[in-house]
């Protein structure tokens, strides 16, 4: 399963096992330096760059909510998230959102989307670009 881990950002993830090594933009140097590439997994993270929460304008990734993407070699992908507070008023519809939108790409068999709130989410997750755009940078 290919995966990003919780409790570190997006951008700096490492693989639990070598079965597990990041790939695409998170591709290193886990085969002796050549980038393993897995485009489901790509196309799972290009559509939560279009999920928002809507009080913020940055993308979920982008903010630092998605802590683990799981994409399994028959399709059924595995994401946990979570939100900026356990108040948050789109706690009922973001993840039903993100579960939406994953289960129509083709060749997404199953999706699970899992709300977490270990660890708790704070800025210090948010890219770069993330915090550039909210003027934080």
């Amino acid at each position: 399963m290919t995966e990003e881990r919780p409790g570190t950002p997006a951008s700096e993830t490492a693989p639990a096992t070598a079965a597990e090594a990041p790939t695409g933009a998170d591709a290193g140097s886990a085969n002796g330096g050549a980038a393993e590439t897995n485009p489901l997994r790509e196309r799972v993270v290009e559509v939560l760059q279009t999920c928002y929460d809507p009080e913020i304008p940055v993308d979920i990734h982008e903010l630092g909510l998605v802590y683990r993407v799981g994409v399994e070699d028959d399709g059924k992908v595995e994401v946990e998230m979570t939100l900026t507070s356990p108040a948050c008023p789109v706690a009922g519809t973001l993840p039903p959102e993100v579960e939406q939108k994953i289960g129509r790409i083709e060749g997404v068999s199953s999706v699970r989307v899992d709300l977490v709130w270990d660890p708790p989410w704070n800025p210090d997750r948010m890219s770069d670009a993330a915090k550039l755009k909210l003027g934080l940078l």
